[in-house]
């Protein structure tokens, strides 16, 4: 059976916690690692990740560099062939997620897979705000700006052995720049689930403010120049403005 390894990295995160590790240990589906690294936090996200230790694989609190750093930390950790990551703020559309998941990469024998995410409001999940519809991969998106919703992102473990974990360097877009690293530079083979996979809380860390967005640009472009590759001339500031159609 194909296993599949999950990874929170969390901070006092005490208010949204409990709702992602719930989201995980609810999947139906029967072969999940999950492991949570915790940076040290202090208002009580540890106390409630203890109720839950017995069913997370692995559960560490020590402090770290930032999420990047706590996410390599669970790769390193993890041992399914398939690797995704469900952050605290953010939780799974159903129970049957990750048995889609895993069926799909059985199926297509594909190296990564991702899906569509719904932005929610912090206030009341059920309320959606935006509508992230990723749509299918050709080779060439990125250079016109697209990305896939990384929250929904799935690879296999073994392509990290190949080809790299986060680049810790980078504080904002590390995860756009190791999308672009795997699917862009190296062509792993890609794979689009139509669906709705994961719903997440407004206010994460690149969204939050227009000097955030500013910096994800700028290290955007630090992506791109770290792996030898050159942008189209409105790559970046396409990537920001195609995502104005997801309010809609």
């Amino acid at each position: 059976m194909t296993k599949i390894s999950i990874i929170t990295a969390c901070l006092n995160n005490a208010s949204t916690i409990e709702g992602a590790v719930n989201s995980v240990l609810g999947q139906d589906y029967p072969d999940v690692e999950y492991i949570v690294i915790d940076g040290g936090s202090t208002d009580g996200t540890i106390d409630i990740l203890k109720k839950y230790q017995s069913r997370i694989a692995t559960l560490v609190s020590e402090p770290d560099g930032g999420i990047y750093q706590a996410l390599n930390k669970g790769i390193g950790k993890a041992t399914g062939d398939i690797t995704g990551f469900l952050h605290a703020d953010d939780f799974y559309n159903g129970s049957g997620v990750l048995a889609k998941v895993v069926n799909t990469f059985d199926i297509y024998k594909t190296d990564c897979l991702y899906g569509d995410l719904q932005y929610v409001s912090r206030e009341n999940s059920n309320r959606v705000v935006r509508n992230w519809i990723a749509g299918s991969y050709t080779y060439g998106l990125f250079l016109k700006g697209w990305m896939p919703p990384h929250p929904s992102f799935f690879i296999r473990q073994e392509c990290y052995t190949r080809y790299g974990m986060f680049n810790t360097s980078l504080s904002i877009s590390a995860d756009y720049e190791l999308m672009l690293r795997m699917m862009h530079k190296h062509k792993i083979s890609v794979h689009y689930l139509p669906e709705v996979l994961v719903k997440m809380r407004t206010g994460g860390k690149s969204n939050k403010s227009l000097g955030s967005r500013i910096k994800a640009n700028m290290e955007d472009r630090k992506a791109w120049k770290m792996n030898n590759l050159k942008p189209g001339m409105f790559t970046l500031l396409r990537k920001p403005f195609g995502k104005i159609g997801q309010f809609f």
